[in-house]
């Protein structure tokens, strides 16, 4: 297997390489997109040699239009099988199924290469990543519907050639949540931080320090969450979240006070260092100017000894802010996969569509 290289310059340089030359001697003049976009660690720009294990390697979409992937898909495929190069910069081309689930793993091949050059056109693309075309608009409905996994996956990694002129105007779309529909995300955020923040120091107090460390692992991760929403960046899924908060301006110190409070073994300590994050966060949140100052400083959970933030203090301002009536109008649940944790349903457009219209509906007897 060859040195390592970053998997969106793999998939750049084996597109202009060997793709396209062959898409051109094949459908001659035909109008194309090409990028890496949807899932993997490179699309994110987190991948490292123990990516190649898996559906990592010489890999890249090809966009054409619906009539176009009718007529030629099938034939491009089968073209692709057999003219490809074996290996590309020292990676096969050939991804052999393994398991159950036909995961691809890079294998050399004497035979047909059994490659991933995935043909699609944008439409039917974007709906099964996210449920809709984002080139006929995007609804605050749609907006929520979408776990931020799937929109970073469809606005990073990259674009290596837009002859249809779509993807360029799409991702830009779906760059960030409109203004009223990002502070109800960010309200929804503050709002799971506010439900429990006061129960690290209940559990301790009745001698559960595991129940303590529990709740504030949850809390932490709901601040990562909200520090990078707050930096209008999209939450990726649990594997990457830590690399993404690291990577976002001014992280470091409060994953100092976040690191300590996962570590302290008492929940005295644990709270003290959580109230210092917490401080952290509110005083961010002040910096971004989308609400009037909010005091940042902790202070006692009512008549009880527990040291909080008072976060629904942030909803409530946020919640003002809201202009939009729709937006205004909605439960404080938020976009999916801030009140879903299935990855199941958070990867089926579908459910996670229904949840959402369910979520927001008026309640009924």
């Amino acid at each position: 297997m060859a040195e390592f290289v970053a998997g969106l310059e793999l998939a750049r340089g084996f597109y202009r390489e060997a793709v396209r030359p062959i898409l051109d001697e094949a459908l001659p003049g035909v109008r194309h997109s090409a990028a890496r976009l949807g899932g993997g660690s490179e699309v994110l720009g987190f991948d490292t040699a123990r990516s190649a294990d898996h559906e990592w390697g010489p890999r890249v979409q090809l966009f054409v239009s619906e009539r176009d992937v009718a007529e030629h898909a099938e034939r491009l495929d089968a073209v692709f099988a057999t003219r490809l190069p074996k290996t590309f910069r020292g990676y096969p081309t050939h991804f052999a199924a393994a398991g159950e689930n036909g995961i691809g793993t890079m294998q050399v091949t004497d035979g047909p290469v059994r490659h991933r050059v995935e043909v699609a056109d944008p439409h039917g693309w974007f709906v099964g990543q996210l449920g809709f075309d984002p080139a006929e608009g995007v609804t605050t409905a749609d907006w929520l519907a979408a776990p931020t996994q799937r929109l970073a996956e469809a606005t990073a990694g990259a674009v290596f050639h837009d002859g249809l002129g779509l993807l360029g105007p799409a991702r830009a779309r779906l760059d960030w949540y409109p203004h009223d529909v990002w502070l109800h995300v960010l309200a929804c955020q503050w709002q799971r931080i506010s439900q429990e923040e006061a129960f690290v120091g209940r559990c301790g107090e009745v001698g559960d320090e595991l129940g303590s460390a529990v709740v504030a692992a949850r809390l932490v991760r709901e601040l990562m969450r909200l520090w990078l929403l707050m930096a209008r960046r999209y939450p990726p899924y649990s594997k990457w979240l830590g690399s993404a908060f690291a990577a976002t301006p001014q992280a470091d110190g409060l994953a100092a006070q976040l690191t300590a409070t996962l570590a302290a073994t008492d929940w005295h300590t644990r709270e003290r260092h959580l109230g210092d994050a917490y401080e952290t966060v509110a005083a961010q949140h002040n910096r971004l100017g989308v609400t009037a100052p909010v005091d940042p400083a902790t202070r006692p959970y009512h008549n009880r000894p527990f040291r909080v933030l008072h976060a629904d203090r942030f909803v409530a301002a946020l919640s003002d802010r809201i202009t939009d009536p729709q937006v205004r109008a909605l439960p404080l649940v938020g976009a999916v996969d801030q009140f879903v944790d299935s990855t199941d349903l958070l990867g089926r457009p579908a459910l996670t569509r229904a949840v959402t219209r369910a979520a927001a509906a008026e309640p009924t007897d």
